[in-house]
């Protein structure tokens, strides 16, 4: 079994890679990119680093694989950021240096097809971080959300442990990121439920491990970065959430399915679920269809979880997925579900 470990921390003043190892959207989206990086500047005092396919759409696989390369073979650059994430990140993975990678450890901040990174981290022994990309967090219109700048904050200036904070308000809802007016006010909130909890008489506490669910399942199928001994999930906390594509609940529950086919969904000894993005450009959803979508992703969680590891302890709703704000989870990191406190503590 790998030892992970947490990577050292950047300090204010130090500079950070920023890559698109998914695709290279801030080449389209300029606003929101440019905004997160004038955020990482003022509001973070760290000095962004580009690599040559950062904003570039359509870059081959090798090159965008000798960006990530290049960020952790720096020596001067003391963390790396993703700009955004994509859909093919997978076929980035087999080009990257694992050696060269686990001798130039450094915190790793990213989310959606950027699982695909932070699982390979997992598996080279580093901590990262699943969480806040430049475009859609730090790029956030009108200003970051305080939850998530705290979060980021925290994730990477600090290390210890922190308490995860139930949002009060949410948002699931885009703007177009082409029209500058877009980013003239901060976006629509609206309540946000409270978390809930099943299974919740204990206190579970071990590494993290999981990230968005769609790339879960592409890994399952490539066979990629899935540990075939799954003795090194026991005991860990497994955390997912859905991407802004909305999986139908059948898609979820088969995804789910497979992974305790495969004996993987039955190692963990909690779930923590992203709170359901349930709006996208091609299906804006009205409140009504929306709450029947998040219903039916949690029936199909709780379907599989009923059948495959019935005894887990199981948080949805947790802020850290496709929704505004985001949690930052370290991905690898120890997690502790504190079921009769109804308290999550990370540590960063």
């Amino acid at each position: 079994m790998t030892t992970i470990s947490y990577p050292p921390k950047p300090s204010p003043g130090d500079r950070i890679a920023v890559i698109s190892a998914g695709a290279g959207l801030p080449g389209l989206f300029p606003l929101p990119y440019e905004l997160g990086l004038e955020r990482l500047r003022k509001e973070y005092d760290l000095e962004p680093v580009e690599y040559p396919t950062t904003r570039t759409m359509g870059a081959t696989p090798q090159a965008r694989a000798a960006d990530v390369n290049a960020a952790f073979a720096d020596p001067d650059v003391k963390a790396v950021i993703a700009s955004i994430g994509g859909d093919d990140q997978i076929t980035v993975l087999p080009y990257l240096d694992r050696e060269l990678i686990r001798a130039n450890p450094k915190p790793f901040i990213g989310m959606s097809d950027n699982t695909n990174l932070l699982a390979y981290l997992w598996n080279t022994g580093i901590v990262s971080y699943h969480g806040a990309t430049v475009m859609c967090e730090l790029g956030r219109p009108g200003a970051m959300n305080p939850l998530t700048a705290h979060s980021l904050r925290a994730a990477l200036f600090t290390s210890g442990p922190y308490e995860l904070t139930p949002a009060e308000s949410w948002n699931d809802i885009s703007r177009d990121w082409a029209d500058p007016a877009a980013f003239q006010s901060e976006p629509p909130m609206r309540p946000a439920a409270d978390w809930s909890w099943v299974n919740a008489e204990r206190v579970v506490e071990g590494r993290s491990w999981g990230g968005c669910l769609e790339i879960l399942g592409w890994l399952l199928m490539a066979d990629r970065e899935i540990s075939h001994d799954l003795s090194v999930y026991d005991g860990g906390v497994l955390f997912l959430e859905t991407s802004e594509e909305m999986p139908s609940g059948a898609e979820v529950f088969r995804t789910l399915r497979n992974m305790g086919e495969r004996g993987l969904l039955q190692r963990f000894s909690a779930l923590l679920m992203g709170r359901a993005r349930t709006w996208s450009f091609d299906r804006p959803n009205s409140p009504e269809e929306a709450a029947r979508y998040a219903e039916e992703q949690r029936e199909a969680v709780l379907r599989a979880m009923r059948i495959y590891a019935p005894d887990t302890t199981i948080v949805f709703d947790v802020d850290f997925g496709h929704t505004d704000p985001q949690l930052v989870i370290p991905y690898g990191g120890l997690v502790r579900v504190d079921g009769p406190a109804r308290r999550i503590t990370v540590t960063y």
